[in-house]
């Protein structure tokens, strides 16, 4: 994988040799604290060995202080950039907290890059043989547990979601489209095609910056996703269907202009609030019912059910009583659509007793499922089936990349929302490394339909 070469510099990745003296400790204490004493310099100092090995090995330019290049390539211009500026503190977070201190050394300034996502993607594609195996078979010694404190119990799951989707509804307006729908669409090249067993949705153009479907396409494209579900869940007049995770209401609108009739439910203030008068500015109030509730007390029989990207926050230790639930509320007849992000199932049992980048500072409680583990705990726990799966990761990165395009063009309204530059560098950083798991493969998106019926697939997923 190569890109043009490109001096061009994010806005949010200006030169900040002194950004950490401006993070401030009090919103970020590991951001601005780099580790110090013999345990961190020992740390830094196999990070370092670490490093150098993994980077001669890939298609990537390492650049240092000094002018020194570092990569597979070395001297190489037509390779994503990787700008060190501070390498003893990139080494020592490295060290100390592993891929969360990689994470964090991108938030304090210590490296950056022109083309975030093509770093990442780079690493992202050679996940799984990054660490040498003698000391991945040691990684619970010094991999971080998540804080039960975050474990998806009804205890945690309000607070878990509220410091993630009530930070702001102005924050999401400033990079999502008009139908305010955050998560995967699915763009025109694959408008016509019908959800089929075992299928693929067909890629849509390259997903580089600057190409394939433009901003203009967003809407269309989540309208287009939402209907999809909505379909493949039967959903029509007098339908009775139930949405779990409410999102900010698009969903809801589109099953009630079929004549669906609507239970939402959240447990983010903020998006029950937007979505509530969206609905009554729609004159669909009468159709739609959204509520502030845990998915485990949930009651009464529904035709349908849809979520869209809930199952991760669930946790992989309540993903028996999330299915549990579906099963329970389901009529006899009726189906589920669920779309979800996946990731591959020896990496979901490597990963998911460890705490991550992602948890600590975007999703915390989240876990990826895999469609083995989706299909494996419907089966095991509930008399439903998967009879249909779509995959449609690349139609992901597309999502993500007009994300960040967006975000990094109001830049200014963010900081005008109260948001620092550390938090935009956070922000940046999740969705380049979101649109760079898809890129590469290494996690994908796709759209489940369950019912009890035996599945009638004759192979894996694509």
């Amino acid at each position: 994988m190569t890109v043009h070469p490109d001096d061009t510099v994010h806005p949010d990745d200006t030169d900040r040799s002194d950004a950490s003296d401006r993070v401030d400790a009090a919103l970020w204490p590991d951001v601005a604290t780099v580790p110090t004493g013999p345990r961190a310099a020992v740390a830094a100092r196999v990070a370092r060995w670490m490093f150098h090995r993994v980077a001669r090995q890939l298609p990537v330019r390492i650049e240092y202080p000094d002018g020194r290049l570092v990569g597979a390539h070395e001297g190489a211009e037509i390779l994503p950039r990787m700008i060190l500026r501070d390498p003893d503190a990139f080494a020592r977070r490295v060290g100390t907290s592993g891929l969360i201190g990689f994470g964090e050394s991108y938030m304090a300034g210590d490296w950056t890059s022109p083309d975030l996502a093509a770093v990442l993607e780079v690493f992202a594609t050679r996940m799984s043989t990054l660490v040498p195996p003698a000391l991945q078979r040691l990684r619970a010694l010094y991999v971080a547990r998540q804080p039960d404190s975050e474990l998806g119990t009804s205890g945690n799951t309000r607070a878990n979601v509220a410091r993630h989707y009530d930070l702001s509804n102005e924050l999401f307006e400033t990079f999502l489209d008009e139908t305010m729908t955050y998560s995967s669409a699915v763009f025109d090249s694959v408008a016509s095609d019908s959800v089929a067993s075992d299928s693929v949705v067909p890629d849509p153009a390259p997903s580089r910056a600057g190409t394939g479907p433009g901003q203009a396409d967003l809407a269309p494209a989540q309208r287009r996703k939402i209907d999809r579900l909505l379909d493949a869940a039967g959903v029509g007049p007098g339908t009775r269907l139930l949405e779990i995770g409410t999102g900010w209401g698009e969903l809801c609108l589109l099953a009630a202009r079929r004549g669906a009739t609507v239970r939402s439910i959240t447990l983010s203030t903020r998006q029950r609030d937007l979505a509530r008068h969206r609905v009554a500015e729609a004159g669909l109030a009468d159709r739609v019912q959204i509520d502030l509730l845990d998915y485990r007390a949930l009651d009464g029989e529904y035709d349908a059910v849809v979520s869209v990207e809930m199952i991760e926050a669930v946790g992989h230790d309540y993903w028996p009583d999330y299915f549990r639930t579906l099963d329970r509320v389901l009529a006899p007849d009726g189906r589920v659509a669920l779309q979800a992000i996946t990731m591959p199932h020896e990496r979901m049992l490597a990963t998911r007793r460890t705490y991550t980048w992602i948890q600590k500072y975007i999703f915390p409680g989240g876990l990826l499922p895999s469609v083995e583990a989706i299909e494996s705990v419907a089966r095991t726990h509930t008399g439903l089936r998967v009879i249909d799966n779509v995959s449609m990761g690349p139609h992901y990165a597309q999502t993500l990349r007009l994300w960040k395009e967006r975000f990094a063009a109001r830049a200014t309204d963010v900081t005008r929302l109260g948001f620092d530059d550390t938090f935009r560098r956070m922000w940046h950083f999740y969705l380049s490394y979101s649109e760079a798991g898809f890129r590469s493969g290494y996690i994908d998106v796709a759209q489940f339909v369950l019912a009890r019926t035996e599945p009638t697939r004759t192979g894996d997923p694509a």
